[in-house]
């Protein structure tokens, strides 16, 4: 499937969330809503994306949170949002992975990453898949600000790829995977010895790498299965994911505050 189809796919299957969603980890929320909910249940504050989708529906009910039948309020609120949440669900299904996929997938519930890892000549190649940075079409006349391309502002997943040998040594890519291209951010050698408090020299700028070495590095992940025929996929499985687990989310909440 191409991307281009990925993305209209995704689109109508997250429709229904539209209130919710402008840019999946750059979500703004209402303060005085956060608060109240906050007084009554411990919500994850350290992982505000989380929480967004759900104030961001229910901003206009502050003042009947605040109100003493705050924990009826909330659970209305609750089902509601559930309801919607399972249909989005119920219409994106859970997507499966090709039988001739590269990598061994580990999706975990309640995780918000998804670990894929395969060996190639020896080597074990690991990515960490983050949710994806949705952008609706309002969004697509702004860039991102970079000196090289000023791209427009795209649907993208963000990846760590690390690629270590037996010697314990290893290379690790912050990427970013758009509409069949994969962009390396920046690159880091790691030893074996190194340590988290260690203040490793991490070397220059990937940007400021001569041409011929940075497209050398694309061909190095390429290789290794980093490839647009490989993240596209991962694009439509993890707007599922993120579906799956704000409905997860919604269902531990409301749990709780029935408890």
């Amino acid at each position: 499937m191409s991307f281009t189809a990925i993305l209209r796919k995704s689109a109508l299957s997250v429709a229904p969330l539209a209130s919710r969603i402008i840019r999946v980890g750059q979500r703004d929320y209402h303060p005085a809503l956060f608060s109240a909910l906050k007084h009554q249940v411990n919500l994850p504050c350290k992982n505000p994306s989380l929480v967004v989708p759900f104030l961001q529906r229910f901003c206009s009910t502050v003042t009947e949170i605040q109100s003493p039948s705050s924990k009826e309020s909330i659970l209305r609120a609750l089902e509601s949002e559930i309801k919607v949440a399972q249909e989005t669900v119920g219409h994106d299904g859970v997507e499966e992975f090709p039988k001739d996929y590269p990598f061994k997938i580990d999706d975990n519930a309640g995780q918000q990453t998804v670990i894929l890892t395969r060996e190639y000549e020896g080597e074990l190649v690991r990515v960490e898949v983050h949710m994806p940075d949705v952008v609706t079409g309002e969004d697509n006349d702004v860039d991102d600000g970079s000196d090289d391309n000023q791209r427009p502002v795209q649907s993208s997943i963000p990846l760590v790829v690390t690629v270590s040998k037996k010697c314990g040594t290893c290379l690790e890519f912050n990427c970013v995977a758009y509409a069949d291209e994969i962009k390396i951010d920046s690159m880091s050698i790691i030893g074996p010895e190194t340590s988290e408090d260690q203040m490793a020299y991490d070397g220059p700028n990937f940007h400021d790498f001569d041409e011929k070495l940075k497209k050398g590095f694309h061909k190095y992940l390429e290789i290794r299965g980093i490839k647009a025929s490989t993240t596209n996929f991962l694009h439509e499985y993890m707007i599922n994911k993120d579906s799956r687990e704000y409905m997860g989310w919604l269902s531990n909440l409301k749990q709780f505050i029935e408890a």
